[in-house]
């Protein structure tokens, strides 16, 4: 294994500098709480945590070395794999979204949708497939029902339904489902009671970089899961929310309510960013199923987890 975590002589360890990427949601608490209390600097870790405006450009990013490691759905492995032939892996999970399918006011079921507007991050990817799906269920077809309008991340798909109250959709997750709610606007429901388990979260990069990085890369899940174990500790709400309003933006009327339910078993994160293979397989059906013809391969061609289970096994040892 290669090691970076060197000992200059007489001196503290050298952290390695890592770059990860992750939506400015309040799925990126664990990462802000970490830093906050120094605990991948404990991993000999320096991160860096970076953002962009589009899973598109989360995918470029990571093909192009502009950062290492990004946290965002599964799904965009899958594409970048499969279509764009970059050979990326996904080394540990993370949540099933938190996603729900959210409409103007003037929508009473989905079947008004027809006539209207989905927005989206990408349309190619991830949430816009769920939603494609959810339609396609109740007779709506894409292009011909209903307009996909692709805008960017969270916050941009709100700014859209803002600019266009009438029958407009959107997949949102906490806390921008949060505050389109406060605005007015409808939830449907989590998308996941409509198409079944979702493994949205997951971490990945190229799997030459996690290849000449192993150590580093155990350290940094293991930092990770400890990262997660102070967000979902009840005992540290108070905190979490102040988090969340300083570093995340979150309106301060709905920060602990958006640290609640990132503790929510089964809906928000995973204690240990646990990968689940029967959501994963989930997630390559909403491929196929729109894709017939789609190279999706089996769950287990995107992520290795022999990095998660050494990680484990080092959280276990106590070692630091």
């Amino acid at each position: 294994m290669c090691s970076a975590h060197k000992r200059k002589a007489g001196l503290e360890p050298v952290a390695d500098r890592l770059i990860v990427n992750s939506n400015p949601t309040a799925k990126a608490l664990p990462f802000h709480a970490g830093l906050a209390q120094g605990i991948f600097e404990r991993r000999g870790i320096a991160l860096e945590l970076v953002s962009t405006n589009s899973s598109r450009a989360q995918r470029d990013g990571i093909a192009n070395g502009d950062f290492q490691i990004v946290h965002v759905a599964i799904d965009n492995a899958v594409s970048m794999r499969d279509d764009d032939g970059v050979d990326v892996v996904a080394v540990m999970g993370g949540d099933p979204g938190m996603n729900e399918l959210i409409v103007t006011p003037d929508i009473q079921k989905i079947e008004e949708i027809k006539g209207g507007r989905l927005f989206v991050d990408a349309p190619d990817t991830a949430f816009a497939l769920q939603a494609y799906r959810i339609f396609a269920d109740k007779g709506l077809v894409r292009d011909a029902d209903y307009e996909v309008v692709a805008v960017g991340r969270g916050e941009l798909r709100v700014e859209a339904l803002k600019n266009n109250p009438v029958k407009s959709s959107a997949v949102l997750n906490v806390p921008y489902s949060l505050e389109t709610k406060a605005m007015g606007m409808r939830s449907l429901g989590d998308t996941t009671d409509f198409i079944g388990p979702y493994q949205a979260g997951s971490a990945f990069g190229l799997r030459s970089w996690f290849d000449s990085h192993q150590e580093l890369t155990i350290r940094y899940i293991a930092a990770y899961v400890e990262c997660l174990s102070f967000v979902l500790d009840p005992a540290n709400q108070a905190l979490c929310a102040d988090i969340c309003i300083r570093k995340l933006k979150i309106d301060p009327s709905m920060a602990d309510e958006a640290v609640r339910l990132l503790r929510v078993p089964k809906y928000g994160l995973d204690p240990t960013a646990a990968m689940d293979r029967g959501a994963v397989e989930n997630t390559l059906n909403l491929r196929r199923f729109f894709d017939p013809q789609s190279r999706c391969g089996q769950p287990e061609d995107y992520y290795d987890l022999s990095f998660h289970t050494a990680a484990m096994k080092l959280l276990q040892g106590g070692t630091k």
